[in-house]
């Protein structure tokens, strides 16, 4: 399966530090501040939601019972990254809650630093990088804060899961070293390795069913006393509670839905939650879809599968948002044209879809985050994910408005930003500076809008037949697909870009971070792991590679800096559409032996001298290369008794926010 959400993980590497002149239009607070917190690798910012003022009471009520819906599956999340995390979490909770020692010492900073970046990453692995994160206080002082909390009985068992490196080093085993399955952290498989859990699922799948369930997407595969069954997600199996919450919320969204068919389609959903039935989750899809007239929205439930190394199972995510409507009319201009994008594709003719349907893109602000959207954000939405829903139904693209603008203005308060640092001349600032936030976001909107929906399989052929490597692979074909229509003129005709100079923004951001910059987010001596990073490198470097001879991307140096320079735009593109074209026979044919090697080639190796270079200048400039979020909080206001509007408020401490989760929103028993 080809689960297709885009994760474009904003940071300080240059992909916002510049001006939103082009963003959407805000209420001018002078007195907000987004940067909330800093700490190791991570800056925690705070979003606001425009245009909440106008909306009406029933309009607030039905956001209000779905970020409920969103905030209540937060266990699931956990538990689904690591099987110890929801008790993990439970301890660092009892300490925060109830240490009286002394807190003024480097220890308890360290312990406190600790805290927030599990916390951030909803476990043990590093949210991006995938690496277990060791505490930086020592054993002794963390096992004498659980004493001293009354978790005396417990420091046996956890203390050597935080502080062992060969125990759970990583959320995913991509290391080809033991088993794929039994070397991951992740807890979507208890005993099974890979060849079970192929051959477990290839007895279910029918190669001539042209509407296949997403096999295993909601359930935990488990091997006891020799057999090998499913455990699945829903009230009354496994993670019930969590889900009973879910389902209370989400009937109570469904009485004061915008429509009818909102109505229709929450219900299927609660359906679908109580059973677990997968053909119930593809009918609520096809609903989902094709409801395009409201103006609040949502998705929720198991949907992406980044962090199951087999590529099939999903963790449970949610966000609530509303329609930017202005903003939108750029995105439904891109969709009004999708048969032409596909027409024109430079892939094969076989693999372009015949007719696109049902293509519907807009731009959107979040209101609430939840499980694996929180509390790092998507800042685009391709969904649904099964590819004969997509060729038959059509698909919803989202660019998430208020949460790159956020990322915008938090970059603002800072002093010092990549582009300057990276940038070979004046002319590249100039371009970026310009054009970069327009560009950007119609990467996002290109990414969407239409690469995820773009192409067609070969018949016979399975959705997950590139397994371990579909979300990398996918990820640059959407990828690819934007940035070769960025440079195309249509866009100019289309009055969507100024002039044929704007795309160079784009291309110059795109290569310095896939080749370059992003790499300040992995450790010295690392591996890229991520699936959306192993797509930029693998994109960027195979153009760097196949243009050598004729110059089109060239390293330079300059004062002992490295920097890579675009000399050739066009010649770019048309890398760019070769490598497209290529990618999608991949995916049409699911060719796996071909698709392995241009991850395994372009994609996963970093240049040791290079890398320690970058690290060193991004030390300077005292940024921090990861960003996510502190949600608002929405706030039920009485009168008599009764409800008469829902406010919303912009808490500031990222800290207490994940304490106040920890209390109201903790339905899954720690075991």
């Amino acid at each position: 399966m080809n689960f297709n959400k885009i994760m474009l993980l904003a940071s300080a590497i240059g992909l916002f530090a510049t001006s939103c002149q082009n963003g959407p239009k805000y209420v001018k607070q002078e007195s907000f501040k987004y940067l909330a917190d800093e700490f190791a690798d991570i800056k925690v910012i705070r979003y606001q939601v425009p245009g909440w003022d106008s909306l009406t009471l029933m309009q607030k009520e039905y956001i209000y019972h779905l970020s409920e819906a969103a905030k209540s599956g937060r266990d699931i999340f956990w538990d689904q990254n690591f099987r110890y995390g929801l008790k993990i979490r439970k301890v660092l909770e009892t300490i925060l809650d109830n240490y009286r020692g002394d807190k003024n010492n480097e220890e308890y900073a360290n312990f406190l630093v600790y805290a927030k970046r599990v916390f951030f990453s909803n476990g043990i692995h590093h949210h991006y990088a995938e690496d277990k994160i060791i505490p930086a206080c020592s054993q002794e002082f963390f096992k004498n804060l659980m004493i001293n909390t009354g978790q005396d009985s417990l420091s046996a068992e956890i203390l050597p899961i935080l502080y062992d490196p060969a125990l759970y080093p990583q959320r995913k085993n991509i290391t080809e070293k033991g088993d794929l399955l039994l070397g991951s952290a992740v807890n979507f498989y208890d005993g099974v390795d890979k060849k079970e859990a192929e051959a477990f699922y290839a007895k279910m799948e029918n190669p001539k069913d042209t509407q296949p369930i997403s096999y295993g997407l909601n359930s935990k595969l488990v091997k006891k006393d020799g057999k090998i069954y499913e455990e699945v997600y829903k009230a009354g199996g496994l993670y019930g509670p969590a889900i009973e919450k879910i389902i209370f919320h989400l009937e109570k969204a469904a009485l004061v839905a915008e429509n009818d068919i909102q109505k229709y389609y929450i219900n299927l959903l609660i359906q679908y939650y109580k059973t677990g039935d997968l053909r119930t989750w593809d009918e609520y899809n096809i609903a989902w879809v094709k409801e395009t007239g409201s103006q609040v929205d949502f998705i929720n439930g198991f949907i992406e599968n980044y962090n199951d190394p087999m590529g099939m199972k999903a963790t449970w995510e949610s966000m609530v948002n509303i329609k930017d409507i202005e903003a939108s009319k750029r995105t439904q201009i891109i969709s009004d044209n999708a048969q032409w994008f596909e027409d024109n594709s430079p892939v094969n003719p076989e693999y372009r879809k015949k007719e696109v349907k049902g293509v519907s893109a807009k731009v959107i602000s979040a209101v609430q985050l939840g499980g694996d959207c929180y509390p790092v954000s998507p800042l685009g939405i391709n969904l649904p994910n099964a590819d004969w829903i997509r060729k038959e139904h059509g698909s919803k693209s989202v660019t998430v408005a208020n949460i790159t603008e956020a990322y915008a203005k938090a970059a603002e308060e800072s002093p010092k930003n990549m582009t300057n640092e990276f940038s070979w001349d004046e002319a590249e600032i100039a371009l970026i500076k310009d054009y970069g936030t327009l560009t950007g976001n119609l990467h996002t909107d290109l990414h969407e809008c239409l690469g995820h929906g773009s192409g067609q399989l070969k018949e016979g052929v399975s959705s997950n037949a590139l397994k371990d490597y579909s979300s990398s692979l996918e990820e640059s074909r959407a990828d690819l697909f934007a940035l070769y229509y960025l440079a195309d003129p249509k866009l100019i005709e289309l009055g969507i870009v100024p002039n044929a100079d704007a795309f160079k923004s784009e291309y110059i951001s795109y290569i310095r971070n896939g080749i370059f910059t992003q790499f300040v987010r992995i450790d010295l001596g690392k591996t890229v792991t991520q699936a959306h990073m192993q797509g930029r490198k693998m994109i960027s470097e195979w153009c760097y590679e196949k243009g050598k001879e004729e110059n089109v991307i060239e390293k330079k140096v300059k004062e002992g800096k490295t920097y890579f320079v675009i000399n050739d735009y066009q010649k770019l593109r048309t890398l760019f559409g070769e490598l497209l074209k290529e990618l999608q026979r991949i995916k049409s044919e699911g060719d796996y032996a071909s698709g392995k090697n241009l991850i395994t080639t372009y994609g996963v190796n970093i240049d040791p001298v290079l890398h320690k270079e970058l690290k060193e200048r991004y030390a300077a400039l005292n940024l921090k290369p990861y960003g996510g979020f502190i949600n608002p909080e929405i706030i039920p206001v009485e009168k008599e008794g009764k409800v008469i509007d829902y406010k919303v408020e912009y808490p500031a401490d990222f800290l207490q926010q994940m304490r106040d989760y920890g209390k109201k929103y903790n339905f899954l028993p720690v075991k």
